[in-house]
Parts: C-alpha cells; sequence; structure tokens
C-alpha cells in the first residue's frame, strides 16, 4: 500500500465549505439556565446574596436576543438590566447611609 492510498493522509480542501450553527445548543443552554433561574432554591440562594432572579431572567433574555443577531431587543433588555440594578445599588447605598459618621459618600 503506497502513502497516498492512506486515508489518514487526507485533507479537507479549502473548496468545501464547513460551516458550524451552534444554534440549538445555545438555546438548550439558555433554556436550562432559565429553568434553574426559576426554582425556587436557587431564587432563595441567589436572592440571599443580593441578586435579583427576575433581573438575571432578562439579562439572558437580552444575550439570547443578542446572539439571534436581535440587537435591538438585547439593547432594550440590557438597558433595563443596568437600570435596574443602578437603582437598586442607590437604594442601597442610601440605606447604608453616611459612612463612618463623617457624612458624605464612601
Amino acid at each position: 500500500m503506497s502513502s497516498s492510498d492512506d486515508d489518514d493522509d487526507r485533507t479537507i480542501g479549502s473548496s468545501s465549505a464547513f460551516s458550524v450553527d451552534p444554534t440549538r445548543e445555545i438555546a438548550s443552554v439558555f433554556d436550562d439556565l432559565e429553568d434553574l433561574l426559576k426554582n425556587g432554591d436557587v431564587i432563595e440562594a441567589l436572592s440571599q446574596k443580593g441578586v435579583n432572579a427576575s433581573i438575571a431572567l432578562t439579562a439572558i433574555e437580552g444575550l439570547r436576543a443578542y446572539l439571534e443577531g436581535k440587537k435591538a431587543d438585547a439593547a432594550e433588555d440590557f438597558a433595563m438590566v443596568a437600570e435596574e440594578i443602578r437603582g437598586r445599588l442607590e437604594l442601597a447605598r442610601a440605606a447604608e447611609g453616611p459612612m463612618n459618621g463623617h457624612g458624605g459618600h464612601s
């Protein structure tokens, strides 16, 4: 058998187009993550860390939309997520009050 007959020496030529479409796999990962974030035990654990599962779900929707090429929808979702997180941070800072009795910001 000559080396030209060896199957291991064959390569895919540049004339053949190879493409990957991870759409189903990505959708499956997002579906699993959404299911996880809707689980009561997970929601409770996240809440104890100050993480709002509803905001996280919206962030997932935004990323899903972005990966699907729906950039306007993604931008809207991400803007809402950023606004909600920023608002909650401001509320938390206001609730802490002045630091070390010196007033002002830390």
